[in-house]
């Protein structure tokens, strides 16, 4: 499971010129990861019970979450913590797909949201940067 090596927090949480992202490791209520992609003044979020995709044959599922504060960028608490953090850039999208990449602290690498009929599908791309 990608979730990088733990790190300092990123900066504060004022809308950036390159979008944000972060990703949180949970503990609680079970354990999961929370993938949050700045967007509008707000964190786009989906919790990904099983985090990130490794291979481009393991789709994981993201369930959309309520919209978080920028202040989650560098929050972290008991059952919270940072697992990667850095820049994202949107390449397309419509109705039912976002194709992004997420630049971490030690790779960047290309997913796709992909909306279902209840929830979304997080797809590790084979065409990676």
């Amino acid at each position: 499971m990608w979730h990088g090596d733990r790190m300092d927090s990123p900066s504060a949480a004022e809308p950036a010129e390159t979008p944000r992202f972060v990703l949180h490791e949970h503990g609680k209520p079970r354990p999961h990861f929370d993938l949050r992609l700045e967007e509008g003044g707000v964190l786009r979020s989906w919790a990904v019970p099983r985090g990130l995709p490794d291979d481009a044959d393991d789709n994981r599922l993201a369930i959309a979450v309520a919209d978080h504060d920028l202040e989650h960028l560098a929050y972290e608490d008991a059952d919270k913590s940072i697992a990667d953090h850095g820049t994202w850039e949107e390449h397309d999208r419509s109705d039912r797909r976002l194709l992004f990449t997420l630049h971490g602290v030690n790779r960047s690498r290309r997913y796709a949201l992909i909306r279902t009929d209840q929830d979304w599908l997080l797809h590790l791309t084979k065409d990676q940067p």
